[in-house]
């Protein structure tokens, strides 16, 4: 009797498991990639700089050691309010190294909740950021999470607006 009791409770938790287990390995092969942005374009992009933005950049692992690739970056909010900072590799202070993290303080519009970035790469190198998060002023804190190597003269990443 014991040994059926048993046998009983084992399926009853496999049942249970199943779908969680279905659920979760479906979500994360789901996960939102990065994708090229045919339409963006940086000439719309405000000029005004009353807002500060801290930008941290982590560059992964499995990338090349160090690129002298020049990186811009591109992000903003559903109204409008879009951030462009150009040229922020520096190889002579070490940016965007293997296993490295980066930080910039960049200013621009204020922007409301960040939902969308941008990266643009390039140079003969290759590069392969990990993530990127993003602390603004008027905006909960947002990472968006590549571990691709960006393609060369495109805009790459995402737009959840």
């Amino acid at each position: 009797m014991n040994r059926l009791l048993y046998l009983l409770l084992l399926l009853l938790l496999l049942f249970i498991q199943v779908p969680f287990i279905l659920a979760f390995s479906e979500a994360e092969s789901n996960s939102p990639q990065p994708h090229a942005a045919e339409s963006f374009n940086i000439t719309y992009i405000q000029n005004a700089a009353s807002c500060s933005y801290t930008v941290v950049i982590s560059t992964s692992c499995s990338s090349v050691r160090y690129t002298r690739d020049q990186i811009s970056i591109a992000f903003g909010d559903g109204y409008g309010n879009q951030i462009y900072a150009p040229g922020l590799e520096d190889p002579s202070r070490g940016t965007f190294e293997r296993c490295s993290s980066d930080t910039f303080q960049i200013s621009g519009p204020c922007a409301y909740q960040i939902c969308y970035f941008y990266l643009y790469r390039t140079g003969p190198d290759g590069w392969k950021p990990d993530s990127v998060s993003i602390y603004g002023y008027n905006s909960s804190p947002v990472s968006f999470y590549y571990n691709l190597f960006v393609p060369d003269n495109s805009w790459y990443g995402f737009n959840y607006c």
